[in-house]
């Protein structure tokens, strides 16, 4: 990931730190965590869960792009009136 300059937003594990730490100065470096990211990714992932959860998002029974985001959009206006 650093080679390509993408900056982790997943904290490392548990395991994964203590691993590392066993591993002495060949464990490496451990990544770099960004928690207001994280914040971010979580709140858009579980957005998008909630999304799916309607059968017409989730299978994608429409045949058009148009009509399928219109679907999405839909979707969103009763979570976001459901709050």
């Amino acid at each position: 990931m650093r080679k390509r300059g993408i900056r982790a937003v997943i904290p490392v594990r548990a395991d994964q730190r203590g691993h590392r730490l066993r591993q002495g100065s060949h464990g490496g470096r451990p990544p770099a965590f960004d928690r207001a990211a994280y914040k971010q990714r979580n709140t858009v992932e579980r957005c998008i869960n909630r999304l799916k959860q309607g059968p017409g998002i989730a299978t994608r029974y429409e045949k058009t792009a148009a009509i399928y985001l219109a679907g999405l959009h839909i979707a969103g206006i009763f979570l976001w009136s459901a709050r």
